[in-house]
Parts: C-alpha cells; sequence; structure tokens
C-alpha cells in the first residue's frame, strides 16, 4: 500500500512540473553538433500542430526563456483566434525594436501547414542554442527576430479537424460565393466514407480506361488505346449538393491570401482569388498592422509548399518598385545562391520569370512597401524522398519508408449519384506536406537560411573617433561609420520611395559649428550638411562599405558620435 501511494506521489509530481523544466539529466546524452545539448522546452519535430499545441509551445518558450522571447498577439483572425507573434532576441543588451529585425511567417495558405513548424523550430532552436553557441549569442544580441507561426489559424485547424484533400482548403474561412450561385459553402467536401479526408473515388466499369496496377493495386493505370480496363475514376470524393454539376468547387472561403496585399494588386477579373479591395482579409490587415509597427524589419521570410523553391520578386513583370536596383539585385541573388547550398533539392527562382505572375502578393508587398528584402520558400519537394530527381515515386516511398501508412486502402461506399463506388487513394497529410521522419532535417535548414538572411541585415560600427585641435577654441572631429554586413541600411526601393528616414550620425560633447561627409580624404574633398550640422544625413549606408565624416566643433574635449538608423540598427563610439 505504501509502495503504491509513493509511486503516486511520484507521478503527480513528475506529471505536474512545467514542461520547460523538463531538461535530461546530462548523464543520458551525448551532444550531436548543431543542435541544442538539452534543451529546456522539449518538443518533438516529427509531428503537425494544432492551434493550441502552436500557442502553448510558445508559452513555454516564452517562460523558459523570459529575457528571449516576448509573446504577443499580432490581431485576431476572421473566427477570432490570436495570430500570435514572437519576438526573439537578448532583451539585456538593447532594446528590440532598436536592432536590425528578421521578420519570419507561415501557414498563410491553410493547407500549407509545414511553414507553422519551420518557423516554430527556428523560434525553438534560436531560444535553445542562446548560451550554447557563441553565434547564436552575438546574432541575439545584434538582431531581432519576429516570428508568426501561423497567419491564417483558422484554416489550419479547418484543414486538420475538416474533411480535405492535401490541397485544400487554401484560402481562410472569411465566407465567399465561389461559383457565384448567391449560395455560400453550400457545396462543400463530403466525406462519404467517414474517414477525415477528401480521396478519390473510382467506379468498376468493364468499358473503364483504368485498371489496377498488377505489381501494385492501390495504383490506377490507363490501360492502351483500344484496351478495356475495370474502372473508370470518378475525381475527389464528393456529392453535387447545390445541383450546378460541380463537385467540391464551392468550400469554405475560395479566396487568395496571397493575392490580397496592398501591392501591385488587381481586382479579381484580372487576379483570380483577390478579395473585394487590398487587405480585404482580418488576417493580413494584422500582418500588415505588425509590419507598421516594426519598421526595423531590415528582412523577411514567408513559408509556403510546396515544390522546393527558394522564391524572390518580382511577382510582375514590368516599372516601378516591382524592378529591383542593381545592388538589390546582387545582394538578393547572393543570399538565394547561398540558399540554394544549405537547403539541397531546393532551387532559387524569379516568381514572374521563372513560374507564373501574382498580382498582390505578400512578396512584393514587403520589398515595394516596406523597403524589405523577402523570400518565399516553397516547402517540400519529392527529390527527399530518395535524394534522387530521377525516382520520385510517391507509392514506391509510401511502401518502402512510410509501411503504406499514407494510402487510404480503396473502400466501397454508397454514393446517391453514382451508386456503389471505391473511396481511396493518398492522405491529406501526404503530397504536399513532409512526412514526419523528413520534417526536422528540412526544418533545420530552412531555420539556417533565416538565420543566415539575419545575419547578413546591416551591422553599423563607429571607429576611429579622432579629435585634432586646431587652435583657438576649435577642434576637429572625425569618425568613421562602417557597415559589416551584405545588407545596405535602404533597400532600392525603400531609397525611390523614401520608405524610411535616412541614417543619422549625431556627435556629441561640444558646439558644433560645421559637419560634413568626406568624399576625399586626400584632397580635402568634403559634401557639408549646413542645416543642423549635429545631426549628418546619410542616405544609406551600403553594404561592406565605411562613410567618413568630419565635425568642427568649439570647445569640448570628450566627444561621442553614434549612428542611429531604422533598419540598421544603432552603434555608437567614444573619441580616442
Amino acid at each position: 500500500m505504501k509502495t503504491t501511494i509513493i509511486k503516486s506521489l511520484l507521478i503527480f509530481f513528475f506529471s505536474s512540473l512545467s514542461p520547460a523544466l523538463c531538461s535530461q539529466s546530462a548523464e543520458l546524452f551525448f551532444k550531436a553538433a548543431g543542435s541544442p545539448a538539452n534543451p529546456k522546452v522539449q518538443v518533438s519535430w516529427n509531428k503537425y500542430y494544432t492551434y493550441q499545441g502552436i500557442t502553448d509551445l510558445c508559452r513555454r518558450l516564452e517562460k523558459a526563456y523570459p529575457d528571449l522571447v516576448t509573446m504577443e498577439s499580432a490581431g485576431k483572425s476572421y473566427q477570432g483566434r490570436d495570430i500570435i507573434a514572437l519576438t526573439i532576441s537578448c532583451k539585456k543588451n538593447m532594446d528590440p525594436g532598436l536592432k536590425p529585425g528578421f521578420y519570419i511567417d507561415g501557414n498563410i495558405h491553410s493547407n500549407e501547414i509545414q511553414g507553422t513548424e519551420m518557423a516554430l523550430y527556428t523560434a525553438w532552436y534560436l531560444c535553445e542554442m542562446f548560451g550554447e553557441n557563441q553565434f547564436i549569442n552575438k546574432l541575439l544580441k545584434d538582431k531581432v527576430f519576429y516570428i508568426l507561426p501561423t497567419i491564417n489559424p483558422d484554416a489550419r485547424e479547418y484543414f486538420m479537424h475538416e474533411p480535405n484533400t492535401a490541397s485544400s482548403p487554401r484560402s481562410g474561412l472569411v465566407p465567399v460565393d465561389n461559383d457565384r450561385d448567391g449560395l455560400y459553402d453550400e457545396d462543400g467536401y463530403d466525406d462519404l466514407n467517414g474517414d477525415g479526408m477528401i480521396s478519390q473515388m473510382r467506379r468498376k466499369n468493364p468499358d473503364g480506361q483504368y485498371r489496377a496496377d498488377p505489381k501494385d493495386p492501390r495504383r490506377m493505370v490507363r490501360v492502351a488505346p483500344g484496351e478495356k480496363g475495370d474502372y473508370e475514376l470518378l475525381g475527389l470524393e464528393g456529392i453535387d449538393n447545390d445541383g450546378d454539376g460541380l463537385v467540391n468547387e464551392d468550400g469554405p472561403g475560395g479566396y487568395d491570401p496571397n493575392r490580397d496585399w496592398g501591392f501591385n494588386w488587381q481586382p479579381a477579373y484580372v487576379q483570380s482569388g483577390a478579395g473585394k479591395y487590398p487587405f480585404t482579409f482580418p488576417e493580413n490587415q494584422a500582418v500588415r498592422d505588425f509590419g507598421l509597427k516594426h519598421r526595423n524589419i531590415a528582412a523577411s521570410q514567408s513559408f509556403h509548399n510546396s515544390g522546393g523553391m527558394i522564391l524572390r520578386g518580382p511577382s510582375i513583370q514590368g516599372g516601378g518598385a516591382e524592378v529591383y536596383s542593381r545592388a538589390d539585385e546582387e545582394a538578393i541573388n547572393a543570399i538565394g545562391k547561398k540558399g540554394e547550398l544549405i537547403i539541397p533539392g531546393y532551387r532559387f527562382l524569379t516568381i514572374w520569370k521563372d513560374l507564373y505572375t501574382v498580382y498582390g502578393g505578400e512578396v512584393d508587398w514587403w520589398y515595394g512597401a516596406m523597403g524589405s528584402y523577402v523570400y518565399s520558400n516553397e516547402l517540400w519537394t519529392s527529390y527527399l524522398m530518395f535524394y534522387d530527381t530521377a525516382n520520385t515515386d510517391q507509392y514506391e516511398f509510401d511502401r518502402l519508408l512510410l509501411f503504406e501508412d499514407a494510402f487510404i486502402p480503396w473502400q466501397e461506399v454508397d454514393h446517391p449519384v453514382y451508386g456503389k463506388v471505391e473511396v481511396g487513394g493518398f492522405s491529406k497529410n501526404f503530397g504536399r506536406t513532409h512526412p514526419g521522419f523528413l520534417l526536422e532535417s528540412d526544418a533545420h535548414r530552412n531555420a539556417a537560411f533565416c538565420i543566415y538572411n539575419a545575419w547578413v541585415t546591416p551591422e553599423l560600427v563607429v571607429s576611429d573617433v579622432k579629435v585634432k585641435n586646431l587652435g583657438s577654441g576649435l577642434k576637429e572631429v572625425t569618425a568613421t561609420v562602417s557597415n559589416r554586413q551584405l545588407l545596405p541600411t535602404h533597400s532600392g526601393t525603400n531609397l525611390r520611395y523614401k520608405i524610411d528616414p535616412p541614417d543619422y550620425c549625431y556627435i556629441e560633447g561640444g558646439t558644433v559649428i560645421a559637419g560634413m561627409i568626406v568624399i576625399d580624404a586626400d584632397r580635402n574633398i568634403n559634401a557639408e550638411q549646413k542645416r543642423n550640422p549635429a545631426r549628418i544625413e546619410i542616405e544609406n549606408i551600403a553594404g561592406y562599405q565605411s562613410i567618413k565624416l568630419k565635425w568642427l566643433v568649439k570647445g569640448g574635449n570628450n566627444f561621442t558620435v553614434r549612428v542611429e538608423s531604422v533598419k540598421g540598427g544603432r552603434a555608437s563610439a567614444r573619441s580616442e
């Protein structure tokens, strides 16, 4: 009896411990390179998290790492869910809002769920490696990450918990009359066999054009011309509820959240999926407002699926801000090529040129309206199945590595129109989303791409603050302001439309008589700023470039020079 009571008390004690405090005993593991040795927040990365699971994980990160993580709501979804936003940076050395920012979101399309796990993994990895890895330590001291794991939480839940295919739905849950018959959501998906999936329908037919593959009866193959098959394919599982001759065409939503952004926007008759006006839908409004409140976001990443692509803008062909400057082209292409190295099997592509035209897309909004560098990764590629571009057989992969867990066996059901039919095929969690054992590996590589992007955002340094006595109480103070990273403080579109103010360099410690930018130190050629010389305006500090400054100052002996940039951060130094 006593032993039973003790066991019960132990079970209660350990089960009541906060998950954030359940790190393992050091005797139980040997550290693997590049991974947290003993994470405070234990997470399994071989599964997908519901909205409740996302919320729980984010709260645990904030509780375990209060000096790094702030969790807030960026706004509300159509159904009233919080759009969770994590701010991750070392809070002790500087206000995160004064550092160069990197933004990540996922799951804008509701069926493209693994973008959330990629974003969450990035957040978790940064937290767990801080204090353990010198690179991550410096990164979080110098930069700030803004991570919104899912910006379409309603439809994520709908995808997971309601009958769907791997490709449905893409939209949010704001009702739309997709087939314009005056009715909303009246012809959604019908789950005939009640398995929570929408798969394929086939019917036996001696004159059919298909037969079961003798080598793998799960697979339907088309017969040769002149031969008779055993089956006809009837399309997706469903019923024509509204009698218009179409099945499953009018499910929830029906718009495309990635055609709703207020840059290069076009109405639905030009761009299918667009709303009534830019930012029609509340989820995108919330992201817009979050971005406008965090103008320090210098670069950004949006996660989609699928195809294994690292996408860059522009999304349309033409003039204006969608045409990148030469300097931006060089920087964006350099980062994209590095991404192909970081994520094997992914291809670096331009949206309009290599894929299709997108009006009102998120990529163009971040670059054109916010002046931020941006990429959109299409997650998952069939190359990952066998690490082979020649063999991308889903049936063989499912049989050899998933042990047929991704296939719904064919099952006979009664259809009100077609009679006896068979329903089966691949599950909604296969085809566009990662199988569990490949999810963590791809999450790490995509997180590494984000971390690299954040690392190359501007890093400003003030150096060589020197004082020369000119006599009569006058001093000449010179300083150098350098950008030690690849990205400039202002992108080409930022400069063109003056999205952010210039960078400002201040001097403190005396009365400033004149201030100037040094053009040619050898020939003493300078560009004087006559108005407010104590605060010199610099239009842009390019990547890996330096700018020399000079002031004439009356009085004072010790001088501080500091630089302030919206997207480049802060830096200062004192005279020698």
